[in-house]
């Protein structure tokens, strides 16, 4: 090939050239680490968020002829009430304190019964591990952002949002050992544990509102009485795939849709409230 064919590069251009490839930096195993978009700090990634951006308000409750104070939060002021209860930090308790309110049948207005994650057999079963369990998880706080960040790393919450919220309020801040602690001392209970889960599936069974079982991961329907009920249409079992046991925390957007799709299919409400656009038709109630 003659030389004559190939078309010359002024000398402007090359030089012209250098001088913007001079301009840029220069990236290379040797190179120092370029530039990265600031990232968010722990204790601002883990830190609280405001209840107010949920809730419309909070109320303490005395209950009379005793100590006990129950702290509520509380949204909306129509439709029907939608009352959680949550146990003492992953032990199943509120279920199972559900479950045998709704069994003794003294609440003329209630409607339905949600329960989340909690069977007995494997509550039962998980009763000889609990001290252990409880014994290994970290027990003091030198702030609420690093309670909340050893909630998510450790497993025990797998959605950010959500412990920021939930966190806080499990725990109280430890005067003489200078640290936050959790509010519920469950190892304090352990006389009470067996009681809690014993005759728990007969109990949720005879319970007679419309009842849904919420799982999560896998199908644990470890007793014979529950899967017999469940055969028999006596509840309504979901299996919540990818959670750990607080499901409504993990997925809550997901959770909220399952018991509005649980409102609306059993018509509970004043006037049997149907939710339109969930694609089928509910069925009144006998």
């Amino acid at each position: 090939m003659e030389s004559s064919n190939l078309g010359s590069v002024p000398e402007e251009t090359l030089e012209e050239q250098h001088q913007q490839d001079s301009s840029k930096p220069v990236f290379s195993a040797f190179a120092s680490r370029p530039d990265r978009p600031p990232t968010q700090s722990s204790s601002q990634k883990y830190s609280p968020l405001d209840w107010a951006a949920y809730f419309d308000r909070e109320e303490d409750v005395c209950i009379s002829d005793s100590n006990d104070v129950f702290h509520l939060y509380m949204a909306g002021k129509e439709g029907p009430v939608v009352f959680c209860l949550h146990g003492g930090g992953y032990s199943g308790m509120g279920g199972s304190v559900a479950v045998h309110v709704a069994a003794k049948k003294t609440l003329r207005s209630l409607a339905g019964l949600v329960v989340v994650d909690v069977v007995e057999g494997t509550a039962m079963a998980s009763l000889i591990h609990m001290q252990k369990i409880l014994s290994n998880r970290m027990q003091h706080f030198s702030s609420i952002e690093k309670a909340i960040e050893w909630s998510v790393r450790g497993g025990s919450l797998r959605n950010i949002d959500s412990a920021r919220v939930s966190i806080p309020t499990t725990l109280s801040y430890d005067d003489s050992k200078q640290c936050y602690v959790y509010r519920a001392r469950l190892e304090e209970t352990e006389q009470y544990w067996r009681g809690w889960y014993e005759g728990l599936s007969e109990k949720f069974l005879s319970c007679p509102v419309p009842k849904v079982l919420l799982l999560a991961g896998t199908d644990r329907l470890d007793s014979r009485a529950l899967t017999i009920g469940q055969m028999q249409g006596k509840f309504q079992m979901v299996v919540v795939r990818h959670t750990g046991h607080a499901i409504q925390e993990d997925v809550p957007d997901e959770f909220a849709t399952l018991i509005l799709n649980f409102i609306s299919r059993n018509r509970i409400g004043p006037h049997g409230v149907e939710i339109p656009g969930l694609g089928w038709r509910a069925q009144p109630r006998s």
